[in-house]
């Protein structure tokens, strides 16, 4: 579609002379890649509008010319982040950085470079995602998508070719090279099987027939016949959403709880502060056809979690269990074939061959079924071996989704609530998240339309295996018996991809006075209105939720019955830095430190401490983490001792309730076993690190950028914080010297009856990765201090930015 752009940019022109040099002086030149028939040659050019903290608004005449000036824009911020993935995707981790050190997990959950290089190498080698590319719509990407990456390769390209690296991280490397239209999808497509496939990789990568080297030797009987209550919760552990680098709350309040009856959106996703996960922001306009703003994942060419005129959304990471395993059980003279209803099927081998720097190459198969790859295990703690008679292959069924991207772009053109359910519905893409969504008529909405495989609790009944009985109720993990033809699994009449759920089976929660999720399931999108019913695969019910979801709700419910709430209100929340943990128990930890005779406990060695001063840093910690905080870092040292060892059901004295869900458990038992170690533990810990017990958390919990200390506030999973933040504790550097992942793309989103929406937006780690960017930390410190950015929406709010910068940017035809 194209469509003029030269009424917007008259009105830049009006805006002075110094802007027009700034324009003209962009360098031209070409930088198509050589192999890409689509990116050579097209003339791409767009104009981009940076505002301050270098946001920028990317105005081009139709999608290919979109995706470039977005291609070029991101270059200029993350080359050297965005260089690293195109190298993780193409399968030469190995060839550039060595096959056993670590990828940074941005991409997969592989533990090695040469376990992520054969899977990812087989991925391009057989063709997978130009076989999705060349899918139709619907269950293929549309055409403006394909546009959309089309023009984002050629603008990174063009970036390259234009531009000299300045970023140490990547300059000089030659692993840096221009990419083209299928890099820019299997990087979509490495998103796309995160929570799937690319969570198994070390085990695909892995999995030899008996009898070859580095298979199980001799008959097993399973995994099934290992003890089930392991099992079951070796998978619960697994596919934790607590335990993941992922996380997120997101809110939305309807216009009966505002004080401008139209709705509010706070989304606060906790992703990853380092590497390819990072968010990036800015705002896409094609003059009629798309104006939205938000943030990107990196590699990605549209607006994943951002808002318009008229509605704004995020996401949270759901606890839909996106994978299933197939036991099969082998043909007695080929462990490599498998039976369904007694025929033999062969295996398809994969093989795969990886460079590797200063070494030989090194080439290994992969086994491939019907149902997907064969698998040796799911995490260590879920082994499933492949013997003479039995292996287990993995479904995935986002392997086969390339939609994410078209269900972004689908939902950036909505103009209501019911425009973001109809999005969903129309293309099926969300791998692993709910959307929470709030527009200017005032609705609301919940839901967790995501790709899972079509797993009911009635297959699962006829078709379960011994180990599928366990993990199933536990994780959501279904292990069917793949011998059986009647246990394939089916699909659903709206579903636009086979075997998996239709949105309409989706738990979905409209216009209630407001929505939310902290990462559990569905059931408490909204704790007045309980939703149930759906299958185990969503999700549970009645079980406790985590500290982070109890708080969440309280807090959330309390603002709506208060009512009058404004986008002020969403900032306040944000940086409100309760700890619900600390509500629960620190005034009863407190008394139980009291009443240690003569203020000693046992430490885990076996020494005696004196814990005396430690009693009054917690009856008097505020219960926040603000970074002034005093008693905070002592609280958190100490729950997360005291948690890691003792067993819920041992810390409360009112037990969990499904009546009550939100107020139970409660009552820490102040005899409980452990209270006196975690206390002494923590004690000797932190004076051991010359750390004062009522030193103020952001003294010791802070991050280090152009040589100056920035504290930063918020709290860990275990604390229950609506601002979380993981740190790795490191006592030698201070304490939580760097934060590993958190809070990331914040934004408060309403609408107060004006042409704009009312935005304010945070980008907690920066729009660069570059030390030497004036952007790589305005928005940390920025951060530090809980201040907020005002978005910037509309032309006339773009046009009067003190800080505005323009540029137009293109090929050389």
């Amino acid at each position: 579609m194209r469509l003029s752009t030269r009424p917007i940019l008259r009105r830049v022109a009006l805006t002075g002379a110094a802007l027009l040099a700034a324009t003209a002086a962009v360098p031209q030149a070409s930088a198509a890649a050589p192999d890409d028939r689509t990116a050579a040659g097209g003339g791409l050019s767009a104009v981009i509008r940076y505002t301050e903290n270098g946001v920028p608004h990317i105005l081009a005449r139709d999608y290919a010319h979109l995706g470039f000036g977005t291609g070029w824009a991101q270059a200029a911020d993350q080359v050297c982040v965005l260089a690293d993935g195109f190298v993780t995707v193409s399968g030469e981790r190995s060839r550039w950085f060595g096959a056993d050190a670590a990828p940074d997990f941005s991409l997969s959950s592989a533990t090695k470079n040469l376990s992520s290089d054969l899977y990812f190498k087989g991925v391009r080698e057989s063709g997978t995602v130009e076989k999705l590319l060349a899918t139709p719509a619907p269950a293929g990407p549309t055409e403006d998508l394909e546009e959309l990456m089309r023009g984002w390769a050629a603008g990174y390209n063009a970036w390259l070719a234009q531009n000299k690296i300045t970023d140490p991280a990547c300059k000089g490397a030659g692993w840096v090279r221009p990419v083209t239209t299928v890099d820019v999808a299997a990087r979509g497509f490495a998103v796309s099987v995160l929570g799937g496939q690319g969570r198994g990789i070390d085990g695909i990568t892995t999995a030899r027939p008996p009898g070859t080297a580095g298979s199980p030797t001799g008959p097993t009987t399973l995994p099934q016949g290992a003890d089930p209550a392991a099992a079951a919760e070796a998978a619960r552990e697994f596919f934790d959403t607590g335990r993941y680098d992922m996380g997120s709350n997101a809110v939305a309040f309807a216009g009966s709880t505002t004080a401008s009856g139209r709705g509010l959106l706070l989304g606060n996703p906790h992703y990853p502060w380092h590497g390819g996960r990072r968010f990036w922001q800015f705002q896409q306009t094609i003059p009629g056809e798309l104006n939205v703003s938000g943030a990107s994942l990196l590699g990605t060419a549209v607006v994943n979690i951002g808002f318009n005129e008229k509605v704004a959304w995020s996401h949270t990471v759901a606890t839909g269990t996106p994978v299933n395993l197939h036991q099969l059980a082998l043909d007695p003279a080929d462990p490599t074939a498998y039976l369904v209803d007694g025929t033999p099927e062969r295996m398809t081998r994969r093989t795969v061959t990886v460079p590797v720097a200063g070494g030989a190459p090194v080439t290994r198969n992969q086994w491939w079924t019907r149902y997907g790859p064969v698998v040796s295990d799911l995490g260590p703690g879920l082994p499933l071996p492949w013997t003479a008679q039995t292996a287990y292959a993995l479904n995935d069924p986002n392997a086969a989704n390339l939609r994410g991207s078209d269900t972004a772009l689908a939902m950036g053109k909505a103009r209501s609530v019911a425009g973001v359910q109809d999005a969903l519905r129309r293309t099926q893409g969300l791998p692993w998240v709910n959307t929470v969504a709030a527009d200017s008529a005032g609705g609301t909405l919940f839901t967790q339309t995501q790709v899972l495989p079509r797993i009911t609790d009635e297959l699962v009944a006829r078709c379960s295996t011994p180990m599928g009985r366990a993990t199933y109720p536990a994780s959501g993990l279904a292990v069917l018996d793949g011998s059986r033809g009647d246990c394939v699994i089916g699909s659903d009449p709206d579903a636009v991809q086979p075997g998996v759920f239709g949105p309409g089976k989706a738990p979905t929660l409209r216009d209630a006075p407001y929505v939310e999720n902290s990462n559990d399931s569905a059931w408490l999108a909204n704790a007045d209105r309980p939703l149930a019913g759906y299958e185990r695969i969503w999700g549970n019910v009645a079980t406790p939720r985590s500290p982070r979801t109890r708080g969440a709700v309280e807090d959330v419910s309390a603002m709506a019955a208060k009512g009058r709430l404004t986008v002020a209100d969403l900032q306040k929340q944000q940086f409100a830095n309760r700890v619900p943990a600390g509500d629960l128990a620190a005034a009863d930890a407190a008394k139980a430190c009291s009443a240690l005779p003569g203020g000693t406990a046992t430490a885990s060695d076996g020494g005696a401490v004196d814990v005396s001063a430690a009693c009054g840093v917690l009856a008097s910690w505020d219960r926040t983490t603000d970074s002034t905080s005093r008693g905070a870092l002592l609280f958190d040292r100490f729950w997360r001792k005291l948690t890691a060892s003792t067993p819920a059901k041992d810390l409360w004295l009112v037990p969990f309730s499904a009546a009550d869900p939100v107020r139970t458990p409660r009552t820490l038992d102040q005899a409980a076993p452990g209270i006196g170690r975690a206390l002494a533990d923590t004690v000797a810990e932190l004076k051991a690190a010359g750390i004062a017990l009522d030193a103020p958390l952001g003294e010791h919990q802070f991050v280090v950028r152009g040589g100056r200390k920035l504290p930063v506030g918020g709290g860990t999973e275990a604390l229950g914080v609506w601002n979380k933040i993981e740190a790795p504790w490191n006592a030698a550097a201070g304490g939580y010297a760097e934060v590993a992942h958190g809070s990331s793309h914040i934004q408060a989103v309403g609408w107060d009856g004006g042409r704009c929406p009312v935005a304010r937006t945070l980008l907690t780690y920066s729009q660069s990765s570059n030390p030497g960017s004036p952007y790589y930390a305005d928005q940390t410190r920025l951060y530090s201090e809980e201040r907020w950015v005002t978005a910037r929406f509309c032309e006339r709010d773009i046009l009067t930015s003190p800080k505005l910068r323009v540029a137009l940017v293109r090929e050389r035809r």
